[in-house]
């Protein structure tokens, strides 16, 4: 059962919520435009309220930018004070909630790539009154480390649904890449290709730091097994690494992928890569943070802390990449 949201440190007075209401009926209640729109009046009843993003993304990687962008687009509405921070190091990460808490934050949303490693920090804002949201990674787990809410895909089900589309395309023989070894939102993908793909479905693990190492160790993989004829990676990065690997190795894989960004949009636009599960990772950003300012000054928790709030998965593949590619280009999809 859902308590009341606890007192935020940086609210403001009763009074001026209060009369921020008022601004919001105001407006809604006006036929005429004006710069007291509503989106204004919202971020001042959210004004002074501080929230700290907390992820596992490496440094470089374009997926984490959109989640970032989405986050920030939620807080410049809501009026709220963000602060984005990530370490592909569970231990780091953990480091960097406790950070958040000491800083007294009013709001912390986080991701569960490996959800032993965060339950103490976790715990610890929880103690100090933070409500904490999930997103992206640990859906299986958010529930039971404690978190109030969560965005993201089921990647077991996101899984699955790839092993339906290789069926569909005849392939036979699929190689699934896992970039970092642990992260359970990359095995339940795989596991889920391997659960309904009626071929042979192999894993293989790499250093998703070195690309050079990575991209090696797919061609070499390849030139070892040419029945391999369809390459599933797990990020936009990893796919065009996958397409370099195929064309050194002389193979006849095709290369298909989890996530997108603008350059693998114009990947399956050329066709050198299949097509790419989209799960919205700037809406991911975008939902977290709103949902904890809607938490904040009005109690309201999706998916009534009970149920996931589902952000994919979508196909994206050469008949329908037209209408993605300028919301890609704009740094959004």
């Amino acid at each position: 059962m859902n308590t009341p949201p606890p007192p935020a440190s940086h609210r403001l007075p009763r009074a001026a919520v209060l009369a921020a209401v008022v601004g919001l009926l105001v407006a809604g209640c006006s036929s005429g435009g004006g710069s007291d729109s509503g989106t204004d009046s919202a971020g001042k009843a959210g004004a002074g309220l501080k929230v700290a993003l907390v992820t596992h993304g490496g440094k470089g990687d374009a997926f984490w930018d959109l989640v970032r962008k989405g986050a920030e687009t939620a807080a410049a509405k809501d009026g709220v004070q963000l602060t984005y921070a990530s370490d592909p190091d569970p231990t780091g990460q953990a480091e960097l909630v406790r950070d958040a808490v000491r800083d007294k934050v009013d709001g912390i949303a986080l991701t569960l790539a490996k959800p032993q490693a965060m339950t103490g920090a976790v715990a610890e804002a929880k103690a100090a009154g933070i409500p904490v949201v999930g997103l992206n990674s640990g859906i299986d787990a958010w529930q039971s480390v404690g978190l109030l809410e969560y965005f993201g895909q089921d990647e077991s089900v996101a899984g699955r649904a790839v092993g339906d589309k290789l069926d569909d395309l005849k392939a036979k023989h699929a190689l699934c890449v896992i970039h970092e070894r642990g992260n359970v939102a990359l095995e339940a993908r795989c596991a889920g290709v391997k659960k309904t793909f009626a071929g042979q479905t192999d894993m293989l693990y790499v250093e998703g730091t070195d690309f050079d190492a990575t991209e090696a160790m797919i061609t070499a993989r390849l030139r070892q097994d040419p029945t391999i004829d369809e390459v599933i990676a797990n990020g936009a990065q990893f796919a065009l690494t996958a397409v370099k690997s195929v064309k050194s190795a002389g193979s006849r894989a095709h290369v298909a992928t989890f996530d997108l960004n603008s350059d693998l949009v114009k990947a399956v636009q050329s066709g050198s890569v299949q097509f790419a599960v989209d799960q919205q990772p700037y809406l991911q950003g975008y939902l977290a943070v709103d949902s904890l300012w809607l938490y904040r000054t009005n109690g309201n928790v999706s998916g009534g802390g009970v149920s996931p709030v589902l952000t994919g998965p979508a196909f994206v593949t050469k008949t329908n990449v037209a209408s993605v590619a300028k919301l890609a280009a704009a740094g959004t999809r």
